[in-house]
């Protein structure tokens, strides 16, 4: 096994005990909703701090429901995941692109 591949099978088991261990520990058992986002837990240690608060704007576009605001930090998420591999891999192109060339001009007789 190479170098590269044990590094990459670390970093999955490591990626595997951060979203499995938290559930097989019973982590935020004690809560209602045990795995909230930031902003709920913010919103909750605000009011709990400050009853009387009141947020300076409101959201532009408020979901109907929960599953609909999942769906929509999916897509989100894809998105740029995809944005990301488009970048990596144009680079990775232009990089072997170079590699090549540079390659042919090398190999390439001196008389051309």
């Amino acid at each position: 096994m190479t170098r590269n591949a044990k590094i990459n099978t670390l970093l999955l088991l490591a990626v595997a005990a951060l979203a499995v261990l938290p559930l097989v520990l019973g982590l935020g058992d004690h809560k209602e909703e045990p795995f909230a986002g930031a902003d709920a837990e913010a919103e909750t240690a605000i009011t709990e701090i400050e009853p009387d608060y009141e947020p300076w704007f409101s959201p532009l576009y408020e979901p109907p429901s929960g599953e609909i605001e999942s769906a929509l930090f999916a897509v989100q998420a894809a998105l740029g995941a995809g944005v990301l591999a488009y970048y990596f891999g144009v680079r990775r192109g232009r990089r072997q692109g170079e590699e090549r060339a540079a390659a042919a001009l090398r190999d390439a007789p001196e008389g051309d």
